[in-house]
């Protein structure tokens, strides 16, 4: 019953867009044939399938260097190279934007060379490179440490019969990545689907640009448009498992774990060549937009220590947004954990068909763009007269946040009951534990862990959400993103970058400690 409820839950913003859009005057279907909803529909998909390929192809070509070649530095490059993650792409976009404008660290550095930089980011040229630049390490990890453990046997036995180092990979060590490649791809492309920040700084106007802008006005078309969305993304999810399991019939994931030892590529008169191309996507998605950033949190700063208007930050305008950020995030994952905990108990202990179903639904969750998430939440109060009491709060705001992002947590929750012996809960319950006290004593002390990390990458997704945020917080709760995306549109680009900083020294310390030191390919 519990768990019936939680896939109620879970599919209560899902449903109400659904609902909404059948009885709204707009319908979905008739949409698809006005070129108002063709358009930011074909640019949502161009955009999001070129982010995918490019991402995929970025990833991998990175997890091979880093892994299987003697690229210099290969240690350090395993850290450094996903290190992007603790971007937003709306903080990275307009790190790119206020890098290249008059001011800017990049404008004035071609000026010193007497160079007129004409140089302008927008579009779908702009809104791929910033996503392709902060989304591709979400391929390159799964690949990195499916190939650190990847069975040698199959890659030996294809050199002996003379196949060189690109048959090999092409042949061999390619198909066995390929869920890993498949599966990063898909959380890109949903990534791409639901971005709302990167792509409103950029002017390329999506699907979400679309529902945000129409929200208030022409609330039947935002609907349908949202369910539009959500079917998209929730199609993308459903063939990219059906591909999964065809690649598992065939035998994809043979070999799977082997020794710790891997083949070395030596590059030869590649090398300086791979180093650099390593060097210039690292400068590009690491150093230069936190250059672009610095550059102006010190130009407000030197500006208010000469007297002159500077920094139009004081002490509340820093502590407040970052408290904000750090308690609505851990209350977040802390619901999340215990919400989705049940379901995965089910999950390791009890193997069934409804378990399927509600892990579905909890994962569908992940699927559905943020933006709808909230769109529906904050309608369904409106309209909900019981729970009218709800509107502007932020239990709606930790639901939203809940729903969107419990899926990351069901995984490591799983792993987390799994690694309880059942004869340690046996032995409590021969002894007169209760349920209670078995949970608290014995399951939880061995589940902290597994249940610490599910957590963390919660609260890390929570502090980075912009739309949800901007739709379904509380008046005048503000968050970093929010603050930093409000400071950018007043054009207060020092103030921007000061808060900016804040939120990316917060988001790389939880990255380090939560993603990347915990990640395979390290070890």
């Amino acid at each position: 019953v519990t768990v019936i409820l939680i896939a109620a839950l879970f599919a209560l913003p899902g449903g109400y867009v659904a609902w909404r859009a059948a009885g709204g005057s707009e319908s979905p279907l008739a949409l698809l044939g006005s070129r108002q909803t063709l358009d930011p529909l074909w640019r949502t998909v161009q955009l999001a399938a070129l982010v995918s390929v490019s991402t995929a192809l970025l990833g991998t070509g990175l997890a091979w260097l880093t892994t299987r070649t003697d690229l210099p530095l290969r240690r350090l490059w395993r850290v450094v190279v996903p290190l992007p993650l603790v971007y937003p792409s709306f903080v990275g976009a307009a790190a790119f934007i206020s890098g290249l404008t008059p001011g800017g660290v990049v404008h004035d550095l071609a000026g010193v060379f007497g160079i007129e930089l004409t140089i302008r980011l927008h579009g779908l040229v702009g809104s791929w490179l910033v996503l392709t630049l902060f989304t591709y390490p979400y391929v390159y990890l799964p690949v990195a440490a499916r190939l650190t453990t990847l069975s040698t046997a199959f890659e030996e036995n294809a050199r002996l019969l003379g196949d060189g180092p690109r048959r090999v990979f092409l042949r061999v060590v390619l198909p066995q990545v390929g869920p890993s490649i498949a599966a990063g791809s898909l959380l890109v492309f949903l990534y791409t689907l639901s971005d709302f920040g990167a792509v409103h700084l950029m002017r390329f106007e999506t699907l979400t640009q679309t529902i945000f802008r129409t929200r208030l006005f022409d609330r039947d078309r935002s609907f349908a448009l949202a369910l539009l969305l959500l079917v998209l993304a929730l199609l993308v999810v459903a063939a990219e498992r059906t591909v999964a399991r065809s690649g598992t019939r065939r035998g994809a994931r043979v070999g799977a774990i082997g020794d710790r030892r891997s083949l070395v590529v030596p590059l030869g008169r590649w090398k300086a060549a791979c180093t650099t191309a390593t060097a210039v996507v690292v400068g590009l998605a690491l150093v230069a937009p936190a250059v672009s950033l610095a550059d102006w949190g010190l130009f407000g700063w030197f500006r208010s220590r000469r007297g002159d208007a500077g920094l139009r930050l004081d002490w509340d305008d820093v502590v407040a947004p970052t408290w904000n950020t750090i308690w609505v995030s851990t209350v977040t994952a802390v619901v999340a954990v215990a919400v989705v905990l049940p379901v995965a108990y089910l999950l390791a202990r009890h193997r069934s068909r409804v378990g399927g179903v509600v892990n579905a639904v909890v994962v569908a969750g992940f699927a559905i763009p943020g933006l709808v998430v909230a769109l529906s939440m904050v309608f369904w109060t409106l309209h909900a007269s019981p729970f009218e009491f709800l509107i502007g709060s932020m239990p709606v705001l930790v639901f939203a946040y809940v729903v969107h992002f419990g899926a990351q947590a069901v995984r490591t929750t799983q792993v987390a009951v799994e690694a309880v012996p059942l004869r340690m809960e046996d032995a409590a319950r021969l002894l007169g534990a209760g349920r209670l006290r078995r949970l608290a004593t014995v399951e939880l002390p061995l589940m902290a862990p597994g249940l610490a990390a599910g957590a963390g990458l919660v609260m890390l997704s929570t502090m980075k959400e912009l739309p949800a945020t901007l739709l379904a917080s509380p008046i005048g709760f503000q968050t970093l993103a929010t603050q930093i995306w409000n400071t950018y549109e007043a054009l207060f680009l020092p103030e921007m970058a000061v808060l900016a900083l804040i939120l990316l020294a917060i988001s790389a310390t939880m990255t380090w400690l939560l993603v990347i030191r915990r990640s395979e390919h390290l070890r």
